[in-house]
């Protein structure tokens, strides 16, 4: 591990709706976009189905939570973002320093 690297605990909302991908394959590409970022993965943890307490969309009322620890160096968060804001199956990104 670089001495530049920090750590970071990540939350994210999978939707795979309508798509033939699994929790598990959409969790394998996220750690590979993570991978690219100069990140290296520490554990993942997926919590389960869970229901939304403010609906934004009534097609989608809940999702797929997945945590993942990983370090790496300051602009990680900010390039894992944009990398994946494009991500169908990525709802939503919750990143923060461990």
């Amino acid at each position: 591990m670089n001495s530049n690297n920090r750590t970071y605990r990540a939350t994210f909302i999978l939707d795979n709706r309508g798509k033939e991908e699994t929790v598990d394959q959409i969790v394998e590409g996220v750690k590979q976009v993570i991978a690219e970022v100069k990140g290296e993965v520490t554990n993942v943890e997926t919590l389960g189905r869970k229901d939304f307490v403010r609906v934004t969309d009534k097609k989608l009322t809940g999702a797929s939570y997945v945590q993942i620890a990983f370090s790496g160096p300051p602009d990680a968060p900010s390039n894992l973002r944009e990398r994946l804001r494009l991500n169908s199956s990525v709802y939503r990104t919750f990143i923060q320093s461990a």
